[in-house]
């Protein structure tokens, strides 16, 4: 059991966690908003992802750790759905354990995404990319095998964009250095994306 005295101190220290990690998101979607090339570059990856689909195409998404997670979370919107009732649409996240821990094993971890663009990705697909710094070695080749295969890339990056800024064809690239924020960026940029794609695919819906 802690004493009185320290609990009183880990409860005051929980108290500024609460407020200086929530004032961090504020502060990041506040530099999020105000980065104008960040907003057009949101609203021409809306615009991509919309020509897809109407062209009968399909979006792959790929990530690593939480950014998997949001990579999954992009796909279950599209094929499942948003806000409203709709038919599915063609995405899928590369996220299968047995085909991971297999091309980790065989090929090494730096293929486990590229191997399944080369399975899968034809011309006019697309492929979003996740990466937090920008550098992750397994995203990357999965770029350069989407490039290879003719699909347009759109990219979530953060800090400064890394590597992957001037590989893809739209990098949307969140101006914060940690990676929690960064993802929490993320996460809003997938539900204003999937909700700009719903909007335009189904503006009936929406009337």
């Amino acid at each position: 059991m802690k004493s009185l005295k320290a609990w009183k101190s880990y409860s005051s220290f929980v108290s500024k966690l609460v407020r200086s990690s929530l004032q961090e998101a504020h502060t990041s979607l506040g530099q999020l908003l105000a980065d104008q090339r960040q907003l057009d570059a949101t609203q021409q990856a809306i615009n991509l992802l919309t020509r897809c689909f109407q062209s009968e195409n399909k979006v792959i998404s790929c990530g690593n750790g939480g950014s998997m997670c949001d990579a999954m979370h992009f796909a279950e919107e599209l094929t499942g759905r948003f806000d409203k009732e709709r038919r599915p649409l063609p995405a899928m996240a590369i996220s299968d354990p047995s085909h991971l821990s297999c091309t980790a094993n065989d090929f090494g971890f730096e293929m486990v995404f590229s191997r399944v663009v080369e399975a899968w990705g034809k011309q006019g697909d697309l492929l979003l990319a996740i990466s937090t710094s920008g550098n992750s070695p397994n995203i990357i080749n999965a770029v350069l095998a989407a490039k290879d295969a003719g699909m347009q890339v759109i990219a979530l990056l953060g800090k400064d964009g890394g590597k992957l800024k001037s590989l893809a064809d739209i990098p949307i690239i969140v101006p914060a250095n940690r990676s929690d924020r960064i993802q929490e960026m993320h996460i809003k940029l997938i539900h204003i994306m999937v909700e700009g794609v719903e909007r335009g695919l189904f503006p009936s819906l929406y009337e």
